[in-house]
This record gives structure tokens, sequence and C-alpha cells, in this order.
């Protein structure tokens, strides 16, 4: 008798996941060629995030948004003519699918429009804030929740989100701060429809409407890309993105400076409210990567490094939900990748504690040699390579970073070829030569 999924070992349930990935039948590739191709990068893929041995060193490009640059446009026109973006990543793919094991999705190119339409707050952007020819995003720093509304978010996180924070984050949802906690609703389901006889909460809604039509069309080409990127041979192996619980409370609810100085002034409610979100967004997490039918979760970790704050706060206030956000990933068949943002010099002794094979660390500025020491027995790493070391370098010095880089993580497997962050303003010979140093050297 087939075991039911709640019965299944975590590794059965990663076994069921990646099933369409090893036998995929619903891909009409572009030749056989590429058909070739997709099981062996499937296979290298695999092999490293799983801490194994593939036949050698897999290259994911650090190519940030130069995909658009290459083709002659910007990040505003990407962001604005969704036509444009896909053409532009799949001028990249062609011109770089031999260079490349993974092929970075454009889905990470936000829809301007859809974002003016419901007046986002957290970003700025080129033409919204930045000057046309700025090449990222800007990051809004704000205090989305004050000191004295951790009560209100523990009692009622649904109530809270809908009517205090989502309303300061977006323009489009200003009306909702007049609405009445639907709580109120309990035992009186009549008056359910009555808060949308007001014109601004019908405005609000229609608006919203608007702008999820806008993302439809948004997504469309992207989707249109993924389709091509997968005939041309590359899995897309991703499951979503996620948020440490901390950072969920330290980016978008109290902001940096607020909740440095929770950890100090309160931090039994800090405590609390992380322990309130962590669940929350376990099964979000898990949702999420059901729905894509994916395999891993990916965590740009915005706090954790070195810098932010100390080891005791590290052990008390980040690491803790982290790890249980990873483990129960991982009891469901998911792999979390973390990508350690900023340094991870004195994390390292924390965060490899998981079981071998299953969790994959992306580094930024930390030292490799003593990362593959000490994370790479149980976790297979990436990452590192400098942006200015991509952006400013000549080939050669690129490729001889690449080497000693090989040379030092490679040896027994689960390592990746990357950068440590995306590099817009790289080149395409830097590029290229990435994938030369995984041939010439990273070849087991």
């Amino acid at each position: 008798m087939e075991k039911t999924w709640a019965e299944m070992t975590p590794e059965e349930k990663r076994a069921k996941r990646l099933e369409p990935y090893f036998n995929p039948t619903d891909i009409k590739f572009k030749s056989p060629k590429a058909a070739k191709q997709y099981r062996e990068r499937t296979r290298r893929i695999l092999k490293m995030y799983m801490n194994e041995t593939p036949d050698r060193v897999p290259v994911s490009l650090p190519a940030g948004n130069f995909p658009l640059y290459y083709a002659g446009g910007d990040l505003k026109k990407g962001m604005y003519d969704y036509q444009f973006l896909r053409q532009a990543y799949s001028k990249f793919l062609q011109d770089f699918k031999d260079y490349a094991d993974v092929m970075q999705s454009p889905g990470l190119i936000h829809s301007g429009k859809a974002m003016e339409m419901i007046g986002q707050k957290l970003l700025k952007w080129p033409g919204h804030g930045l000057k046309d020819n700025v090449n990222s995003y800007q990051f809004v720093e704000g205090e989305y929740m004050k000191a004295d509304e951790y009560d209100h978010l523990l009692r009622d996180p649904s109530d809270f989100a809908f009517r205090i924070q989502i309303p300061r984050v977006y323009e489009v949802a200003k009306p909702f701060a007049k609405m009445q906690p639907y709580a109120t609703l309990l035992g009186m389901t009549l008056g359910f429809a009555s808060p949308f006889t007001d014109p601004e909460i019908q405005k609000a809604y229609q608006t919203l409407i608007d702008a999820g039509k806008e993302m439809t069309r948004w997504g469309q080409e992207i989707k249109a890309f993924s389709d091509e990127a997968v005939a041309e041979g590359f899995p897309s192996l991703r499951g979503g993105m996620a948020v440490a619980p901390f950072d969920c409370i330290g980016d978008s609810l109290r902001g940096t400076q607020g909740v440095i100085l929770d950890m100090y002034r309160q931090p039994d409610k800090l405590l609390a409210a992380i322990d309130l979100i962590t669940p929350i967004v376990i099964q979000q997490g898990i949702d999420n990567c059901n729905a894509s039918g994916g395999v891993m979760v990916t965590f740009p970790l915005h706090k954790g490094d070195d810098t932010f704050m100390s080891d005791k706060q590290f052990e008390k206030f980040y690491w803790p939900s982290l790890k249980k956000y990873a483990d129960a990933l991982i009891a469901e068949g998911i792999m979390p990748v973390m990508f350690a943002e900023g340094r991870y010099a004195r994390r390292l002794n924390y965060i490899s504690d998981f079981p071998k094979g299953w969790v994959h660390w992306y580094f930024d500025q930390t030292d490799m040699a003593v990362a593959k020491k000490l994370v790479g027995k149980n976790c297979s790493i990436s990452g590192n390579i400098p942006s200015s070391v991509m952006c400013t370098a000549r080939p050669a010095e690129v490729k001889e970073y690449c080497r000693k880089l090989i040379e030092t993580c490679a040896p027994g497997g689960g390592y990746m070829l990357t950068g440590g962050a995306g590099a817009t303003e790289t080149n395409a010979a830097n590029l290229k030569v990435l994938m030369e140093a995984a041939l010439e050297y990273g070849v087991y």
C-alpha cells in the first residue's frame, strides 16, 4: 500500500517533488541537445545542492539586471515594457546558454505600472523616486508598525495587517484604515457588504483589481521566458522566496532602527511577535512551494550578519526562528537556500546544524575557506566572487579569482561557482569566463 504524504520521510517527500524534474513529461525541448543538457544540468545542480560530487562544478552567472542593458535598455524600460523585458532575457538566454547551468528569471524585475497603481511605499525605483538611469531598487526604511503597537499585532495579526500596516505601506489601501475589524461581523453576517458602500473603499478595490490585471500581463511575459529557458535545457528548480521571521519585523514592520531599539527596550514583545509570525510564514513558504511545484525556498537574510547584532542577540532573536523555519521545510521535503548577505564569519559555527545535503548557503562576503571547513561538511555552498571584481577586473583576473575559489571550495563536491551578489555593471566577457574556469579547473 502506498504511503500517504504524512507517512513519508523527508527524503521520500523530496524524491516525490523531484520526480517531475528527473522525468519531465510536459516539456517540449527545442532540440535533442537541449533535452540532453536539461538532464545533465538537473543531475549536476541537484548533486551540488545535496552536497554530493557532480561531474563538474556548476555555474550560476551573477548577472543582476545586466540582461536589460545588454539588450540596449535599462531597468526602467524593463519594469514598464514587459515585452522588452522578455525579449531582453531571451537574448541573454540565447547568447549565454553555453556559459551557465542556471538561467535566471526576470521575475525580480517588478511591474512598475502595478506598483504605481497601488502606491507601493517600500521601494523606490527608476522614474519613481530615483533617477531614470539608476540600475537597482532602493528599499525605503520606515516604522510601518509603531513601538506601542505590538499588543495589537499579537492580539489579532490579520486585523493589524489589514487595517494598520497595509494602509501605511500601500497608498491604495488607505481607506482600509477606517473599516471595522472583521471580527465584529461574528454573528452579524448581514453587515459583511456594508463597508463596500463607501466610495473610497470601492475605488480602492477597483484599483487593486486593475493592478491585478496589470500583474497578469507582466506574469504572462515572465512565464513565456521561463518556458523558453526550460525548452533550451535549463531546469527551473526554485519554489519561491521567503523571509526570516526576524526580518519580517525588521524589514517591513519596525524598520532597522525600530527593531534594534526593541531588542533592548521590549525584547519580550519582540520575541512574542517572532513566535507569532514564525508558524504563519512557515505555512506560507510551504504553500508557495507546493503551488509552484518547486523543491526549494530561497531566503535573502537581511539582518543576520556579523555587523548587525551580537552573537548573543543572534542566538536569542534571529537564529531559533530561522532554524525552525528551515527544519519545517526539510520535514516537507523542501530544500532551504540561504543567501547570507554581508559577513557571516561569526555565524558559521551555528548555521551548519542541519542534516547533510539539505541546506544550501549562498555567501556574499564570507571567507569561503572557513565556510567550506565549518559549513561544507553538511551544507552545500556557493558565492563570494565580489561584484567589484565582476565589474572592474579583466577576464583573466576574474578567471584567476574563480580558480582560487574552485580549488578552495570544490573538493568533495557541494559547491557552485557564482558571485557574492548580482553584478549589473559587468560585461559579457567577464560573465563567460566563469564557465571557462569551471571547465578548466572544476571537473571532478
